[in-house]
């Protein structure tokens, strides 16, 4: 009886599911449908009749809730019974990357989870096991995104319990940044969960609440904002953000620091220094870092091009080195950046400056040219220290 007509062709789909169980008695059984007046049974039946219309319009979001017990994973496998994720799909003991796809290079592996705002290099090499919730929650995504992209499949990818396990800024933001890569890779990516708090962040095409039996197509809306409050702060915050870089936990004393926060919440760190060249006056980029929970919306990349904004207000020019191929491919597509040099490695006078570490990996140069921040703003905002 379970099974999936269309009651209009490449319409309206109609999904029948049927659920048997067979009850086997005991005396504790015999006692609960005493105290309870419970017919004696030994079959427990339910059909269920769903109709979608994901089938009307083209899409690639979307989204299967209801309360918990309402039949939302059963649906979603009688749907598309070849895209739910195998319940451990990870390597014990090898490294996260190891589970990937072997299809894709290192290249594509780093791109998928830096755009999850999974952008950790020193946690990609850990066990999936050792990973906090969000950081497993991510590269769950990450690794759904990387099998879709390796074996191209007209069913689209399906995460039953989404965000269940994770709390719920990290959920929202991460839907957020989800639906990025799924949208700008042309994917489809269904969502089966009980939290409907996602809903503004995720941005589906289409909702279907199993409870009530509703099916509804979604306009794509602006997701919230998030509003930063940036301060200049002492390099002794750099403490918080420190495990998190992916190259070095260290910091120059001398640095100037700028601390965003969102909703009262420390969640980005920047940190500048003077360059020593020829050419104008130049403040480069030091140290920038967006705590985990929050990677994946352009928050880190929001402080940065504001500091460097600020620089250009004081009438200093702001440069940037970065080896992370994620935020060289971001700044390559920002209008605020420009490539000064490709990503190689340093050569003559970059070579003597102390960067060491760039004779043996690739980097890439940017400088700022946005727009500069109103001088008497900038000036406040330089002056201005926490105490």
């Amino acid at each position: 009886m379970q099974g999936i007509t269309f009651l209009n062709p490449g319409e309206i789909m109609k999904v029948v599911v049927e659920l048997k169980s067979t009850l086997v008695d005991s005396p504790r059984v015999a006692q609960v449908r005493g105290l309870f007046d419970l017919e004696p049974s030994a079959v427990d039946h339910h059909v269920r009749t769903h109709e979608l219309g994901i089938e009307e319009k083209p899409w690639n979001l979307g989204l299967i809730t209801g309360p918990s017990g309402s039949g939302k994973s059963t649906l979603s496998k009688v749907l598309w019974p070849d895209s739910i994720l195998p319940t451990n799909p990870w390597h014990h003991e090898a490294s996260l990357l190891d589970s990937f796809p072997m299809e894709l290079g290192v290249k594509e592996v780093v791109e998928i989870l830096s755009s999850v705002g999974f952008s950790s290099p020193p946690a990609w090499l850990r066990p999936f096991t050792s990973l906090s919730n969000g950081q497993q929650f991510r590269a769950t995504l990450a690794l759904l995104i990387a099998q879709a992209k390796a074996k191209p499949s007209a069913t689209p990818i399906v995460f039953d319990e989404f965000t269940s396990v994770v709390d719920r800024t990290v959920a929202r933001i991460g839907s957020t940044a989800l639906a990025k890569i799924i949208r700008m890779m042309k994917m489809k990516f269904v969502a089966v969960t009980c939290h409907d708090d996602i809903i503004e962040w995720l941005q589906p095409d289409w909702i279907y609440r199993v409870d009530e039996g509703l099916f509804t197509w979604r306009c794509l809306r602006r997701r919230p904002e998030i509003e930063l409050e940036i301060i200049r702060t002492k390099a002794s915050a750099w403490h918080l953000f420190a495990p998190h870089h992916y190259l070095s936990t260290s910091i120059a004393p001398s640095a100037i620091c700028y601390l965003a926060s969102w909703n009262k919440q420390p969640v980005a760190f920047s940190a500048w220094l003077p360059f020593v060249g020829k050419g104008p006056a130049t403040r480069r980029e030091h140290r920038t870092v967006c705590l985990p929970d929050f990677q994946g919306v352009g928050i880190g990349q929001a402080l940065s091009a504001t500091i460097a904004s600020m620089f250009k207000g004081l009438e200093l020019r702001a440069i940037s080195t970065t080896t992370h191929p994620g935020l060289i491919a971001s700044r390559i597509r920002s209008p605020h950046w420009q490539l000064k040099r490709a990503p190689s490695l340093a050569q003559g006078s970059q070579g003597k400056m102390n960067l060491s570490h760039a004779r043996t990996r690739l980097t890439a140069g940017f400088e700022y040219i946005g727009k500069a921040m109103p001088s008497r703003l900038a000036r406040d905002l330089f002056r201005t220290q926490q105490s």
